[in-house]
């Protein structure tokens, strides 16, 4: 079938359009974005202000009329943590579900770290061995690890690049060193929290999904040799450590001249970076692979099964 899948996350309204089959590879069709960035739009109460419900529906609209443009039989809705979170979230859902015209899956962040894992143990196989799987978002940090096609551990952590960077570095631009050290110490408090089980997250191959950690390799990171078309990155420790404080130093509008920072990531990139160094520190990863596939993958592989 032609399925379209429409993902509302924190950053923005992506929409994908495959050719799926039960036991088959996921051919894609079609696919765009439309920029949001919730995280502008966040009112002390924490609901979502007028303007970006606004938005919101604009975004989704013409997600969904892509979709209708493409012929889709079939649509997935999913959203993640901003709307899911917010305090007027459920009244926002109830008017994107009329725009879509079917009901919006409100993913949980635990939800969101085992669909996407599933999608990197397709991509990768069970030749891959255990895998640990890092995932940063604009509203949270996903990360999973087990042997199977469900995670033994799966967390969600309140560390999205956007959210980090509405928090902490939101006032200057570059930021402040006295605001990066505060975030750095918060992110690293914050791991130590959920890592309290560290010892199972260990992993025979560490992978990466998202924008943020794609960026970060095609800035930090090394082309890796694969079989068919397309890159593939992979990303040291060493090297994101040296790139940090060197992003951190320019303002977002220089940073849009570096490989792989356009305009929509040039201003959480930093956030983004200090979370990705401070994950791989924690668990004592000294290189992740970058995988294509990430939740949107998962999200369609699912729904396959339960055809």
């Amino acid at each position: 079938m032609r399925l379209g899948v429409i993902d509302i996350g924190s950053n923005t309204v992506h929409v994908a359009v495959l050719d799926a089959a039960r036991g088959a590879r996921p051919v894609p069709a079609a696919s765009e974005s439309f920029e949001v960035r919730l995280m502008r739009y966040l009112e002390p109460d924490g609901s979502i202000s007028d303007e970006g419900v606004a938005a919101l529906d604009t975004a989704v609209t013409r997600a969904t009329a892509v979709g209708r443009e493409q012929g889709v039989e079939a649509t997935l809705a999913i959203a993640t943590s901003a709307v899911r979170e917010a305090a007027n979230g459920p009244q926002v859902l109830d008017m994107l579900t009329e725009r879509v015209g079917v009901p919006i899956e409100v993913l949980a962040g635990v939800d969101e770290a085992r669909l996407t894992f599933l999608a990197a143990r397709r991509w990768y196989g069970w030749g891959a061995g255990r895998l640990l799987l890092l995932d940063i978002g604009g509203g949270s940090l996903e990360i999973a690890a087990g042997t199977d096609e469900e995670p033994d551990v799966a967390l969600s952590v309140p560390l999205g690049a956007g959210r980090m960077t509405r928090q902490f570095l939101w006032e200057a631009d570059p930021p402040a060193g006295a605001d990066v050290a505060a975030l750095r110490e918060h992110v690293r408090h914050t791991l130590g929290g959920a890592l309290s089980a560290g010892a199972t997250l260990a992993g025979d191959h560490a992978v990466a999904t998202s924008k943020t950690f794609r960026s970060l390799a095609r800035l930090a990171g090394m082309p890796r040799e694969v079989l068919g078309a397309g890159q593939r990155y992979r990303m040291r420790l060493a090297h994101l450590e040296d790139w940090t404080p060197r992003l951190a130093r320019l303002s977002s509008t220089d940073r849009t001249v570096l490989p792989g920072i356009g305009p929509r990531r040039a201003r959480q990139i930093v956030a983004g970076a200090v979370v990705a160094q401070e994950a791989m520190r924690a668990l004592k990863v000294d290189e992740v692979e970058i995988c294509p596939w990430a939740l949107r993958e998962g999200a369609i592989l699912r729904h396959l099964e339960n055809l």
